[in-house]
């Protein structure tokens, strides 16, 4: 029998779910009503007026399972992480079962239930591995969904290649695209690329009705990134980051991207990479519709201080903050759950509009709505029970109490 954050006993770890009771629900309206949310065996079933607008005791047995008390509490959908390459000492570009295992145990303890890693610019016969490793990927009961694959880079660019290897940086290429996609057997959603490189708009015509195509790590102009758009692409990379900013004669990519309303700007809320006012501006300059939260976690998220390895170069990690040599930020150390957390109370996001960008929008943005992203009759029941300063009371996984 454990304890939780809280202080609430977890002796019913791995027990089936029958309802979660007496919460404020986050619905497909992206707004919260008092509800209770039935769940039949892995799926969420009915939404219904809640019984007593209290809750029921926690624990107590219904037909079919479980009752969870979410009383004085949220309910939302588990979270869904598109940007994000690893954690306790993991990284998915690794190639290792075991790693890819332990990611997807500490995300879903997280109440990030349903993962998206991203692989590294790196030769092609690592990424293969990296691809085929993902592929063959079953979740075990307590673990996170691997439902796509991000792949950031290796179509950047030389001038802004972040933390990435620029040893292993090329131009995109649709035949090793292909060979990647066949060892990942299709499960590549994401796929990342510099719009100015050789190639690289005629890549995007090529494979955009397949995969999504996101600019990235780039010295794009306004033109061109638009040309980008055109052509098919519809993401943008870690917003502000490794790209050129907005400036009132030159725009650049992020105003291309926000003159439409196809295109998904992902964000990292951690607090390090981008200043608050900046993510109030791109949610008021996109839209909570169209905003994406990530995390852009490392292998060090869920540890602490010290130096790991990224792409086949070192970081360093001191507080909240990971650089490579140069200090060049390095990626993050937070988890999804606490950059939505950390956008909602220091950053002022609205909390429909957090959990929106870290629920439901990735969903779509990645295809994979139909079955994750809200809390839905038929959808996956995967939800986060949030307590009223949003810390993770509970963690229904799959329709069986995680935590």
């Amino acid at each position: 029998m454990g304890i939780d954050e809280d202080g609430r006993q977890a002796d019913r770890d791995g027990a089936q779910v029958s309802r979660i009771a007496g919460g404020l629900v986050f619905g497909e309206d992206c707004a919260f009503t008092r509800a209770d949310v039935m769940i039949e065996g892995e799926s969420f079933g009915a939404t219904v007026d809640a019984t007593d607008g209290h809750g029921s005791s926690d624990g107590q047995e219904s037909a079919g399972g479980s009752v969870v008390d979410a009383s004085d509490g949220y309910v939302i959908p588990g979270l869904l992480d598109i940007h994000f390459h690893g954690a306790m000492g993991e990284d998915l570009s690794d190639g290792d079962a075991k790693g890819l295992h332990a990611i997807a145990a500490y995300e879903a303890r997280r109440g990030v239930t349903a993962i998206c890693p991203a692989t590294m610019t790196l030769p092609t016969d690592v990424l293969m591995a990296a691809m085929a490793n993902a592929a063959a990927f079953s979740p075990a009961a307590d673990e996170s969904e691997l439902v796509g694959i991000n792949m950031e880079g290796p179509y950047i660019s030389p001038d802004k290649v972040g933390a990435q290897n620029p040893a292993y940086v090329r131009p995109a290429s649709v035949p090793e695209f292909n060979r990647l996609q066949d060892a990942a057997h299709g499960l590549i959603r994401l796929v990342d690329l510099a719009p100015e490189m050789p190639g690289a708009l005629d890549f995007i015509r090529a494979v955009s009705d397949d995969v999504r195509v996101s600019i990235a790590h780039t010295c794009t102009d306004y033109a061109c990134a638009c040309a980008a758009f055109e052509a098919g692409a519809r993401h943008m990379t870690h917003l502000f980051n490794a790209m050129p900013s907005l400036h009132h004669r030159k725009p650049g990519p992020i105003a291309a991207a926000a003159d439409r309303d196809d295109v998904t700007p992902e964000i990292i809320a951690d607090g390090i990479h981008i200043h608050p006012s900046m993510v109030r501006l791109a949610f008021t300059l996109f839209g909570a519709d169209r905003m994406i939260l990530i995390s852009d976690s490392l292998r060090c998220c869920g540890l602490g201080d010290g130096t790991y390895m990224l792409g086949g170069q070192q970081f360093t990690v001191r507080g909240p903050r990971a650089t490579i040599e140069d200090g060049s930020l390095a990626g993050s150390v937070s988890d999804l759950m606490a950059c939505m957390v950390n956008a909602t109370q220091t950053m002022e996001i609205p909390l429909e509009d957090a959990v929106r960008a870290a629920t439901i929008n990735p969903a779509r943005a990645i295809g994979v709505d139909d079955r994750y992203g809200s809390i839905a009759a038929g959808k996956v029941a995967s939800a986060v029970v949030l307590n009223e300063d949003l810390s993770v009371r509970h963690v229904i996984l799959r329709g069986r109490l995680l935590r």
